[in-house]
């Protein structure tokens, strides 16, 4: 859950993110909270290795606000239909704080662990998915919008069709990420 539009020692971060990979780890990361198109301008650390390679374990999270409308996308997250994967819940999420305190927070940092906790939950039962295949069936599982325009992050008076702001175009959904990873293990059954 960080980001920043230089990488010092990119190298070191991307034997990390292979390192993970080799022992079927998901990464889950926050997409940034500058309302910036990640196709266009730089945010590391990022799924995207040297050499032209692209990270299978890598999934960026971008984050939703509350309902339905037009400010369905959040007015600050970082979007892209190549390097944004997903949406997931990111504006008034209640949580822990210092303190021994709980406070509402928003950020792509919130909505990163919810799509990590859906993952989780996939895990959970179903223990023997790959990181490429829980990416897939987190992608393919989505809830999307037909044709629903919202506010462009970082764009005052912009709009944009939600299903532009990431490749899946939609917001993580457990309950269908469930159901598509129990339907695809009992195919692998058959």
């Amino acid at each position: 859950s960080f980001g920043k539009a230089f990488s010092p020692d990119k190298a070191y971060v991307d034997e990390a993110v292979k390192y993970a990979e080799s022992k079927g780890v998901l990464l889950v990361h926050a997409a940034g909270n500058s309302g910036e198109d990640t196709d266009e301008e730089n945010n590391f650390p990022t799924k995207k290795l040297d050499k032209g390679k692209v990270a299978g374990n890598w999934l960026e999270v971008g984050a939703s606000a509350w309902g339905e409308g037009d400010k369905l996308a959040a007015s600050f997250s970082n979007y892209g239909k190549k390097n944004v994967d997903l949406f997931a819940p990111g504006v008034q999420i209640y949580s822990t704080a210092p303190g021994n305190e709980y406070k509402n927070a928003q950020g792509t940092s919130m909505a990163s662990p919810a799509a990590a906790g859906v993952a989780a939950l996939l895990l959970s039962y179903f223990p023997n998915l790959q990181p490429d295949d829980l990416k897939d069936i987190l992608m393919s599982s989505v809830r999307t919008f037909d044709g629903l325009m919202v506010n462009k992050p970082g764009a005052k008076g912009e709009k944009i069709d939600f299903s532009e702001l990431s490749a899946s175009g939609g917001i993580v959904n457990a309950y269908e990420a469930v159901k598509l990873a129990d339907s695809r293990k009992l195919a692998q059954n058959k």
